[in-house]
């Protein structure tokens, strides 16, 4: 049975659009405007600050963001942005890129159409999982505009720029298992196992240290811009501060006590 419907959540806060639950080690944002889950845009800088909330929160060591219903989301509101403010408009990219600078890792399920800034905050996730119904596109051409939160961007470093021009370029729709062949999707799996995939992934990345998970996850994110040899001079520099952690030392030895390690994050 799914972790995300049995336990009982430690709190539960409702949002304009989504809600926050916490239970165990976990912290869920989870859409919820039916049908089509669609992210208005005050919604962006609130789920930002649920974000932010949630990666300061010790209780919580993974970051789930998913919804309720057949569809995480079919994307913004459009209309909305024929009146937005320049200020608002400028504020997008850095409220979707809330999951990328978040310090814990933070994992995306989705179901049904993911579209738009849905796809964008999906690409801006350490991982996605997807339902075999799920849906991928970044359909601004066909209201005669371009993504504007980072998502033709993170597309270009996931998949290049061939695969990249025939998503965006033709608003072209994405299925879940296309996406695990092209690489922007983690693990694509039948609809009826979205949850429990998600619950797994969860468990597996609480038994890490959250010290060297933090540690990679920056890493990874810096590096990913820069050359090999600067990507390995970070990974070095990196390497030697967790050779003196309280963690390292708890891994090795239970390595060779042949017992699971108690990671402490220090």
């Amino acid at each position: 049975m799914s972790m995300a419907h049995s336990d009982t959540p430690i709190e539960t806060k409702e949002k304009d659009g989504f809600r926050i639950e916490i239970r165990e080690a976990r912290g869920d944002i989870i859409l919820n405007r039916p049908p089509l889950n669609v992210i208005k845009l005050p919604q962006r800088k609130e789920i930002r600050e649920a974000v932010e909330a949630l990666d300061a929160d010790e209780r919580v060591r993974v970051i789930v963001l998913r919804s309720d219903g057949e569809h995480f989301s079919s994307g913004g509101d459009i209309r909305a942005f024929l009146d937005a403010s320049p200020e608002t408009v400028a504020e997008l990219a850095d409220n979707v890129a809330s999951v990328e600078r978040a310090r814990k890792p933070v994992i995306c399920a989705v179901r049904g159409y993911c579209f738009g800034v849905g796809f964008e905050t999906a690409l801006a996730c350490d991982f996605r999982i997807a339902s075999e119904t799920a849906l991928f596109a970044l359909p601004e051409m066909r209201i005669g505009m371009i993504p504007g939160s980072g998502g033709s961007a993170r597309l270009l470093n996931m998949v290049g720029i061939s695969r990249t021009k025939d998503i965006v370029m033709r608003s072209r729709r994405i299925s879940g298992a296309q996406g695990e062949a092209w690489g922007f999707v983690t693990e694509c799996v039948p609809d009826g196992e979205l949850e429990a995939a998600t619950d797994s992934l969860v468990k597996e990345l609480v038994s890490f240290s959250p010290l060297a998970q933090r540690t990679i996850k920056r890493v990874l994110n810096t590096s990913q811009n820069l050359s090999v040899d600067g990507a390995i001079e970070i990974e070095g520099g990196a390497y030697g501060r967790l050779r003196s952690s309280n963690d390292f030392r708890e891994g090795v030895e239970s390595f060779f006590e042949k017992r699971k390690p108690n990671f402490t994050g220090s």
